[in-house]
């Protein structure tokens, strides 16, 4: 299932909720991507969460094979200048 694009929010003081806790919340980077998940869902908060740990365990399984490929190269570095400084 592909991420949840997150909605721009508007400046406009029509956009601006009249409930101060409600503003807070739509503030917070994490309330933000929980209601993209669950407008993903039509509002299905078990489908959001898996959806969610998925994604995020995707994430860090891309960055952990990016992390393994550097180490590679700078392996590979390291020998090739270590021979040719002989």
């Amino acid at each position: 299932m592909p991420k949840p694009q997150m909605a721009e929010r508007s400046h406009g003081t029509s956009a601006r909720s009249a409930d101060p806790r409600q503003e807070r919340a739509a503030s917070c980077p994490v309330e933000e991507i929980a209601q993209a998940y669950l407008s993903s869902t039509q509002g299905d908060a078990g489908i959001a969460l898996r959806c969610a740990i998925t994604d995020a365990l995707s994430d860090l399984m891309e960055a952990e094979r990016r992390a393994r490929e550097n180490s590679r190269l700078i392996s590979r570095g390291f020998v090739r200048s270590a021979l040719s400084a002989r």
